[in-house]
């Protein structure tokens, strides 16, 4: 049986968006990661702050987006939405999708 994804479209529309809205701050992310690859040991440190910085905030927005809308959904079809979200996030941002875990 095939995995049918209820809200398949509606989520990939809201993570286009998102990723059109925030195209500077993607990049950030990107760039924060870099740095932080290339440091050296006494640099690593703060780097990954200013890496993790960066994801949490992408995390905090996703997270706003997604309850926004589970808000107007019955109980059963927040969790079946939000499932849905996490499985989208986690393929197409895997990096923001572990903060949005945390």
């Amino acid at each position: 049986m095939l995995f049918r994804r209820r809200f398949g479209d509606l989520i990939d529309r809201q993570l286009r968006v998102f990723a059109q809205d925030h195209a500077e701050r993607l990049e950030r992310i990107k760039a924060t990661r870099g740095a932080y690859r290339q440091s050296d040991a006494m640099a690593a440190e703060e780097r990954y702050g200013d890496y993790a910085d960066e994801l949490d905030w992408a995390a905090e927005d996703l997270a706003a987006m997604r309850d926004a809308y589970m808000e107007t959904l019955d109980e059963h079809a927040a969790e079946r939405y939000a499932r849905e979200f996490r499985k989208t996030v986690a393929k197409t941002m895997p990096e923001i999708a572990k903060a949005l875990e945390d």
